[in-house]
């Protein structure tokens, strides 16, 4: 097999149980035989070593001349090493989960995270981790697990992002940006309304008739209770506002607790004898079809979704993160082949009160090289995907431009695609909208306790998705910046939706979108303790990409 294709080159190394930096990579490609250079600088390498550095394969060229292995035609040929070379590693017995697909209502760890319970009484979710061995590393003792070589033809994968608004920005602040940001979001979603009802302009219904039957479409503009427990809201569209009653007594008045502000909506009503005012016979929602059929991958292919890593912070969990990284060298996830990561890679700096009391690495820049360290750690021939966070080096309204150059060449191990916050990833067909997940905080504060909270987060993401918006409600806690299109709007209906940013695991599907908020990788801090935030740490949900079942794998 010949070795100049860089993806060659790294799935060879990673056989042997070793990663390698982009730029070794780089120079072993370029190399005049990339074979033998490769063979000198494993037989070369420090008996503890864990990754091909340059240094490494800098000295190997300098010898590689004069190597036994070049005079060697089974070198240079494509085929097997010879007996002189070492040995890969023996494959480890492979383990397989047969968890079934969590159904709706869905499956969530709540407050017991070691043991996360199934939808319907079944047996839980697969939590184990890999099989371990004790080694020492640069980082202190840790375990490495049996390591194989994935069989992995670089043909095969297929990934394409859509939504990355990096370097789009327009944004001035000016009154101009908010008008759009605005009349942009209730064209696109009021177009997946209108459709439903027969549309009038707020004008045209404030000039019809008492007891004429209306329909508008328009932002949530403000919700109020009457003296008699009733419910007015006001919607508002491009020609101005109108007022829509909400009886109590009505079977769809418990949807008015789940309304946030500036969220498109649809209603249909009667006017009043006055014509001052409609009565609501209806409402609608943007909502996710409820006959979508998600797609899926045409063969067996796992992603493996993980969030909030947090290094630099004293409580960073490095010996959970040691074993995952070991795990997804084994024969169990012999089928991983994707690593998203939905938001801040590192703690951070005064992100929240005495946050520097909390901190392990304190320069930003070293805590994100420090994060390259650990992405090193991770199988060299994975795709890796990476949107920022609310830690993260980068603006802190969203939607999140993807990170600067400078953060970009210091996160650099394996060539991960970085993007904004939000974007859309399809994987094989499979499409997964990536979002951070700060909106969910207020989702969760403003809406009922059994609509959504911090021990089921995916039960905020039912809301988002039936909102078609990743963070509907401006001027609230989210920080959100005005541009000329509303980057944070869900055009299409993603097959998964993947968050962070709670620290809690939860998972299930709504209409068939998988819902999947992935935990952390960071213990409790003083900080979390006094905001009473009790975090799912140390765990990595797995998606069957062909069937979108979920294991959850557990390394805490």
């Amino acid at each position: 097999m010949p070795l100049e294709a860089p993806a060659r080159i790294v799935s060879e190394l990673t056989s042997r149980g070793y990663n390698a930096e982009r730029e070794a990579v780089t120079k072993l490609s370029s190399a005049e035989n990339p074979r033998v250079a490769l063979e000198c600088v494993v037989e070369t390498l420090p008996e503890d070593a864990l990754v091909v550095t340059t240094d490494h394969v800098e000295r190997a060229l300098e010898t590689a001349a004069s190597s036994p292995v070049a005079d060697d035609p089974a070198a240079t040929d494509g085929s097997a090493p010879t007996d002189d070379s070492p040995p890969t590693p023996d494959a480890a017995t492979e383990g397989t989960s047969d968890s079934p697909t969590p159904s709706d209502p869905s499956v969530s760890t709540g407050a017991d995270a070691s043991n996360p319970p199934a939808a319907d009484g079944a047996a839980p979710v697969e939590t184990k981790g890999g099989r371990e061995t004790e080694t020492e590393t640069a980082t202190g003792t840790t375990t490495e697990t049996d390591r194989i070589e994935r069989s992995v033809d670089p043909e095969l994968r297929d990934l394409e992002i859509a939504g990355d608004m990096t370097g789009e920005s327009t944004g001035t602040g000016e009154y101009e940006d908010f008008v759009a940001v605005f009349r942009d979001r209730l064209e696109r979603l009021g177009g997946k309304l209108r459709g439903r009802i027969n549309h009038r302009p707020a004008s045209a219904i404030g000039n019809m008739g008492g007891g004429t039957d209306v329909a508008m479409v328009g932002l949530v503009n403000d919700i109020r209770s009457t003296a008699s427990g009733h419910w007015l809201i006001e919607l508002e569209d491009a020609t101005g506002t109108f007022p829509w009653l909400v009886m109590k007594d009505r079977e769809f008045a418990g949807l008015v607790d789940q309304l946030l502000c500036d969220e498109v909506l649809a209603m249909e009503g009667t006017l009043s004898d006055d014509a001052g005012i409609a009565f609501v016979d209806s409402m609608y929602f943007p909502d996710v079809p409820r006959t979508h059929e998600p797609s899926t991958a045409d063969r067996h292919v796992q992603a493996a979704l993980i969030s909030d890593v947090h290094v630099g912070s004293q409580e960073f969990m490095a010996d959970a993160w040691n074993r995952f990284a070991d795990w997804l060298h084994t024969a169990e996830a012999q089928h991983v082949e994707y690593l998203l990561i939905a938001g801040d890679m590192v703690e951070g700096v005064g992100v929240y009160p005495d946050q520097d009391e909390e901190l392990d690495i304190v320069d930003i820049y070293e805590q994100y090289e420090a994060f390259n360290e650990r992405l090193k750690q991770v199988p060299g021939d994975l795709e890796i995907v990476m949107i920022p966070g609310n830690h993260d080096a980068v603006r802190l309204a969203e939607p999140q431009p993807g990170f600067d150059e400078e953060l970009r060449e210091i996160m650099s191990a394996h060539d991960p695609q970085i993007v904004s916050n939000p974007s859309t990833v399809t994987l094989e067909g499979v499409s997964v909208l990536m979002y951070h997940g700060v909106s969910l905080d207020e989702v969760i504060a403003e809406l009922p306790e059994e609509k959504a909270n911090y021990d089921e987060p995916h039960k905020a993401m039912y809301q988002l998705l039936k909102k078609r918006h990743v963070a509907p409600q401006f001027g609230g806690h989210t920080r959100l910046a005005p541009e000329e299109e509303d980057f944070l709007i869900m055009e299409e209906v993603p097959d998964i939706f993947h968050t962070g940013h709670v620290h809690k695991l939860g998972f299930g599907k709504y209409h068939n979108v998988l819902a999947i908020n992935s935990g952390c990788w960071q213990a409790q801090t003083d900080f979390q303790k006094s905001v009473n935030i009790d975090p799912d740490s140390g765990y990595a949900p797995i998606v069957d990409l062909d069937t979108l079942d979920v294991t959850v794998q557990k390394f805490s």
